[in-house]
């Protein structure tokens, strides 16, 4: 089946759509995205990646194109007309095509480009992975500084996995000064005791939504939060390491630069933070 997608205002065949060879978006990574997924047709956390949105146009002073509003409508309706029951939406919004390439920003009327498209990815939810865990390797973090902006300036996560995958590894940790900052496309848990540890939100990570959500699931189910930096040393002697995104939501890490961690499969503490994050993202789903 041809997918339908939405660009800039029109749902279209995908073989149909098109942007200009002059999009921000394609000359200089001067955008912006979003990955939201879908759970029994459902949208899970859409508000929360709305207004991470929001913040990253913000940032960059891109000027939003629509309300949340109309943006829930083209979602909902490109997960019926794809008929996504698990899987993910991705949102890019440039900051437009001007009529030639430059630096300077183009002038203020320029439109935004808007992209939305779907990834049906049954068994989302069931993953093999999850009960068998990850291998990650680390690799030095040598992004730009605003990671906490979601730009689509995604070249060196995207050569991270790479480099994973040269070394029999499913994902990359980043380090810079000698502590993890997230994964390629993830943020970054170990459980020492009973107690998981993440990096504290700044300008150097994602705050990513599955990050909030799964830190508050873990408060209210009485488990204890540190939010610091931690070493690929400290990571390798831990009791449990995982990981989460919008597109695993919650998944044990098993080896660390060849080292196992901890039994050197899926712990409690992991298995019970996707089993939790599972089920209230179904609850909540719209």
């Amino acid at each position: 089946m041809t997918r339908t997608v939405y660009v800039n205002g029109e749902y279209l065949p995908e073989h149909e759509a098109k942007v200009s060879i002059f999009d921000r978006g394609f000359l200089m990574a001067d955008g912006v995205y979003e990955v939201t997924s879908v759970l029994g047709g459902k949208l899970i956390d859409f508000e929360g990646h709305a207004k991470r949105l929001a913040r990253s146009l913000s940032e960059l002073e891109i000027r939003k194109p629509m309300e949340d509003e109309a943006l829930l409508e083209i979602h909902r309706e490109l997960v019926a007309r794809n008929d996504i029951d698990e899987g993910m939406i991705y949102l890019q919004i440039t900051r437009g095509a001007p009529n030639d390439r430059d630096f300077v920003f183009p002038p203020e009327e320029t439109a935004p480009t808007v992209v939305l498209f779907t990834q049906s990815k049954p068994g989302l939810a069931d993953s093999p992975a999850a009960k068998e865990g990850i291998k990650v390797i680390s690799i030095p973090d040598i992004r730009w500084g605003r990671r906490d902006i979601k730009t689509v300036q995604l070249l060196y996560p995207s050569m991270g996995k790479m480099m994973a995958r040269a070394a029999g590894a499913d994902d990359a940790w980043m380090v810079e000064e000698g502590a993890v900052t997230e994964g390629t496309s993830n943020n970054a848990y170990i459980v020492k005791g009973n107690t998981i540890i993440t990096r504290q939100l700044s300008h150097e990570i994602l705050h990513g939504i599955t990050r909030a959500a799964v830190l508050r699931f873990a408060r209210e189910a009485q488990m204890q939060v540190e939010e610091r930096a931690f070493t690929i040393e400290e990571a390798q002697q831990a009791d449990e390491a995982f990981i989460t995104s919008a597109s695993t939501f919650v998944m044990p890490v098993v080896e660390i630069d060849g080292a196992q961690v901890g039994q050197g499969a899926p712990g409690p503490v992991a298995n019970r933070l996707r089993e939790i994050y599972i089920e209230e993202s179904r609850k909540a789903a719209i």
